[in-house]
């Protein structure tokens, strides 16, 4: 159990305000007003009560609408997460010390889980980011159109947009911290890991959702799936995504591998992520123009996609704001309490990004007609 808290993870719990020592192995609670500053348990509410709406939206779409790909990717997620962080919080239990090594620390939440390593906002945000970005890609019609694959980069441009608008703001406000001094966290973009906001900001979520498409969506010649076949593809989906996603993820480790260089690691990275905004932004306008004035209509939706995303997006817009006066305020980087500042113009593009697929899906269902549609392979 020594893996727990190593001497990395001590030094940067102690720096995000608490001891990983003694930690509960199985459930934590704390006082959501005890925390380390205010916008923890805002952020818990906006996303743990994000994942309830998710689900209650993804079991009417298969009920009512009797589309399983909604659920697919709820229940998904969460066998992708089962499979992919414990390795990343406790690489010594599964022989990946010298590998992997300490990467991050969540910071503590009301709701702590696994030695404290992990918040059950984080649980709840897998399965929020997997349900934003495929509605609001869905709502346009990109899937009906354009098919599993085109429709799978749509939702891992959009992922992009809304996990990052995230995921610049977190270390500032302590939501957790990264361990620059491991080289798998470099290069780093401000106080984020570009690997990171390539394969897990997009390239997973992009993986999980042609997966799940592929495996429960409406094909020709195949009927209704009974719900322990959707179970079993849930399962496969699931643990599919982060096979495929070290696959593609290849790319962001040349250089670390080959000597320590990380030009041509950060090169290849920022080449990537250019081609998924400039294909991104090609699919949504296209998206945008086909259901803007209701020319061709998008597709119908529950309020899930109408509401929530705006939501999300609104209040991540006011902590970034509340934490503007601190991050004009930072010298290399740092503001004056010692937290690592994100990338403000690209976190900027992000909300831009994330407000256009907002606007552009609400606009989408409103010209909807209200027969429910499912997605073809």
């Amino acid at each position: 159990m020594s893996y727990t808290c190593d001497p990395e993870a001590r030094k940067v719990a102690e720096d995000l305000g608490f001891t990983c020592d003694g930690a509960n192995p199985i459930i934590t609670l704390r006082n959501p007003l005890g925390l380390e500053n205010w916008t923890l348990p805002i952020l818990e509410l906006l996303i743990i009560a994000g994942a309830v709406f998710a689900f209650v939206h993804a079991w009417r779409r298969w009920r009512r609408d009797g589309d399983p790909i909604n659920l697919t990717l709820w229940v998904g997620a969460i066998v992708y997460l089962a499979v992919i962080e414990p390795p990343l919080y406790f690489p010594g239990w599964f022989g990946l010390e010298e590998h992997v090594g300490f990467i991050f620390s969540h910071n503590v939440f009301t709701v702590q889980l696994m030695f404290d390593r992990l918040p059950l906002y984080i649980v709840a945000f897998y399965t929020v980011i997997t349900q934003v970005s495929y509605e609001v890609v869905r709502a346009l019609g990109i899937f009906e159109r354009r098919g599993a694959f085109v429709g799978a980069v749509a939702v891992a441009f959009a992922s992009q947009v809304f996990y990052e608008t995230f995921d610049h703001l977190g270390p500032q406000l302590r939501w957790w911290a990264w361990n620059p001094d491991n080289t798998v966290n470099q290069p780093m973009f401000a106080s984020v890991p570009m690997n990171s906001m390539w394969v897990f900001a997009s390239v997973s979520f992009g993986v999980l959702a042609w997966l799940v498409v592929r495996l429960v969506g409406d094909r020709p010649g195949r009927g209704p799936l009974s719900g322990r076949q959707v179970a079993v593809r849930t399962v496969i989906a699931g643990v599919l995504t982060p096979i495929l996603m070290v696959v593609l993820a290849a790319p962001t480790r040349v250089g670390v591998e080959a000597g320590g260089d990380i030009t041509v690691q950060r090169t290849l990275v920022i080449v990537l992520l250019a081609a998924l905004w400039l294909v991104g932004l090609a699919l949504l306008a296209e998206a945008t123009r086909a259901t803007w004035h209701g020319r061709r209509e998008g597709v119908p939706s529950p309020g899930f996609v109408r509401v929530y995303p705006g939501i999300y997006l609104g209040v991540h817009v006011l902590l970034w704001l509340a934490a503007l006066p601190a991050f004009r305020a930072a010298t290399d980087g740092v503001t004056a309490d010692g937290a690592p500042i994100g990338s403000g113009w690209y976190a900027i593009a992000c909300i831009l990004g994330s407000a256009w697929f907002v606007v552009a899906a609400r606009r989408a269902t409103r010209v909807a007609s209200g027969a429910a549609v499912t997605v073809t392979t």
